[in-house]
């Protein structure tokens, strides 16, 4: 594995919380992928909204398309930069399982739910997924995640949630949102690749649904650009192979750059190692220009698919369904499988069961437990 110096390198992980040997076949991060895979969060992931609700249609994102997505993204990138590859893949496959179903509807009206109590955040969730949720192991809850793993999951945390996760590991995951460092490089990576999979597939699935066309479009400048070189070289070209091109171009114009600018940015700050990475300012970067033109692109998407009426509409009524799901077992939880009725905090074992569930389970529970039909 020819990796640079600033890069992870699985022999100087700062390992699990629970100790275990090495695996005779498998680095830690190529382990903790493949742990992350096999997980029982991993697969809800295929049934869990990521703009559109799954019953919309079969060829729309799910949180388990984008994160394959990411995680191409991220490796393609890494592999330019000589970063760890294996650890952006099981940061990137990760950094999603805590997302509640109807996305980031259901995630707002669970932290309404959770006000007085804790809130609750779904990057915060996915964390909690792999450290204490999963029960597949006889040693210890959760996954058993390396340290750089980890990190890159939490990766935004509020200073109050900072400082609790901090008392109960000092010096671990949340330890940097306190002292203002950065985490590794793949970490770095994953958030930037996250946005990069975003913007292109929700064009995609935008255009999919008919609530943009491709001549809304035409504003947004990093798109155009694209529409207009496809066409160029491929007059023929026409339908959905004029968008696909233009994504395609556009994805690899965004590789290509954070690729440079990143590489200039690393030349200037001469990390010495993954440690100096953490004490250097963010590294892993778009040039000026591009980060203009995905703002842009961000601000175009907000304003006429993710604050469509027919959105906010399906958004509505999904939030509703978490409302109603979380009083009902907070009334009764009893309802709820016996290993979170028994806990002692009962808004967090209800928050944590209503995230874990799929976007049709919910609308089964919902219907089962009010005897209306909650979406649609």
């Amino acid at each position: 594995m020819n990796l640079a110096a600033w890069a992870c390198h699985p022999s100087r992980s700062r390992g699990r919380r629970h100790a275990e040997p090495p695996a005779p076949t498998r680095d830690a991060f190529q382990r903790d992928r493949d742990r992350i895979v096999h997980s029982t969060a991993f697969r809800r992931l295929v049934y869990k909204t990521q703009v559109f609700l799954n019953h919309e249609g079969d060829l729309f994102r799910t949180r388990l398309t984008h994160s394959l997505e990411v995680a191409q993204l991220g490796r393609s990138i890494a592999r330019a930069l000589r970063l760890n590859e294996d650890l952006v893949e099981a940061i990137a496959l990760a950094h999603d399982l805590g997302h509640t179903p109807f996305g980031h509807a259901g995630q707002d009206a669970l932290n309404a739910c959770m006000e007085g109590h804790g809130g609750f955040e779904h990057n915060l969730q996915s964390l909690r997924v792999v450290d204490a949720l999963e029960h597949r192991y006889p040693q210890y809850d959760g996954l058993n995640l390396s340290f750089e793993t980890r990190e890159g999951i939490l990766k935004h945390c509020s200073r109050a949630n900072a400082e609790r996760i901090e008392a109960a590991e000092p010096y671990g995951v949340a330890r940097r949102f306190l002292d203002r460092t950065q985490p590794g490089l793949e970490a770095q990576l994953c958030n930037l690749a996250d946005a990069i999979a975003y913007n292109a597939h929700d064009i995609d699935d935008g255009v999919r649904s008919g609530l943009i066309s491709v001549e809304q479009l035409a504003e947004v400048a990093l798109f155009e650009r694209y529409r207009r070189e496809a066409l160029d070289e491929y007059p023929q070209l026409e339908g959905r192979r004029v968008l696909y091109e233009a994504i395609r171009r556009m994805l690899s114009a965004q590789v290509y750059d954070v690729i440079d600018a990143t590489r200039a940015a690393i030349e200037a700050a001469a990390p010495a190692d993954a440690d100096a990475v953490r004490r250097a300012p963010p590294l892993v970067r778009f040039s000026d220009g591009m980060q203009a033109q995905s703002d842009a692109l961000k601000r175009f998407l907000f304003r006429n698919l993710y604050r469509h009426p027919q959105v906010t509409q399906t958004t509505d009524q999904a939030q509703q369904v978490v409302r109603e799901l979380f009083a009902a077992y907070l009334e009764r939880d009893a309802e709820m499988p016996a290993s979170y009725a028994g806990r002692r905090d009962r808004h967090r074992a209800v928050a944590d069961y209503i995230a874990g569930m799929t976007d049709r389970f919910a609308m089964r529970e919902h219907e089962r437990l009010t005897g209306r039909r909650g979406i649609g």
